[in-house]
């Protein structure tokens, strides 16, 4: 093997690391700020963020009902943005991890306030696809339901839910699910949250 090779493997490898480390770091220090560290406030802040991206789909969604041309590519980003970091980010730590934690407590995953998440998160599902596949009529009432859809369903969420799980599950088991909350972030990529939020920064300021 070549030796000069293997150094260089080393050190992309080491670099990827310390990039890694302080995307998460940054991204750690903005989510739980003045709170203790817990996994219900990192939900509860990924939250903030999505309320964030919910109001420039809305002002989109408003200029399409108005007839008025809109930025397509601030809305590929952003129907993106819902795909990974609402998704396969935020519902992905709820429904694999926190949602079985509470069934292990004794909330029905079928009925209840688990039941009524879980459809909410499939509607959302439907309507992000609506949104990337319709017309601008179709995709401007999309856009109308989903952000009435999601600022409903975190209400529910931050209010009865939330508070639920900091009830039932005990210190021990709120340091388990944040360790499997950042394997789930860690799975989405190194710097996936700093890339993301640094986007929605910039939609933010056009």
């Amino acid at each position: 093997a070549d030796p000069g090779l293997a150094r260089l493997i080393r050190e992309r490898s080491r670099k990827a690391a310390a990039r890694h480390r302080a995307a998460r770091a940054k991204w750690a220090k903005e989510a739980r700020k003045d709170w203790n560290a817990s996994p219900i406030t990192l939900l509860v802040h990924e939250h903030e963020v999505i309320l964030r991206a919910l109001a420039l789909l809305e002002r989109l969604g408003r200029r399409l009902e108005s007839g008025d041309a809109i930025d397509q590519p601030a809305l590929a980003w952003l129907l993106d943005f819902f795909r990974t970091f609402a998704d396969r980010c935020h519902h992905a730590k709820e429904e694999a991890e926190l949602f079985p934690a509470l069934e292990r407590h004794g909330l029905p995953r079928e009925s209840g306030p688990l039941g009524v998440m879980l459809e909410e998160h499939e509607a959302g599902r439907a309507l992000v696809r609506a949104m990337a596949d319709g017309d601008a009529r179709a995709t401007a009432k999309a856009i109308r339901e989903y952000v009435a859809l999601l600022r409903a369903h975190i209400d529910k969420e931050n209010s009865v839910l939330f508070p639920l799980a900091e009830q039932l599950l005990s210190d021990e088991e709120q340091r388990t699910l944040m360790h499997a909350f950042e394997a789930v972030e860690q799975a989405q990529g190194l710097d996936l949250h700093e890339r993301l939020l640094a986007g929605l920064t910039r939609l933010e300021g056009d």
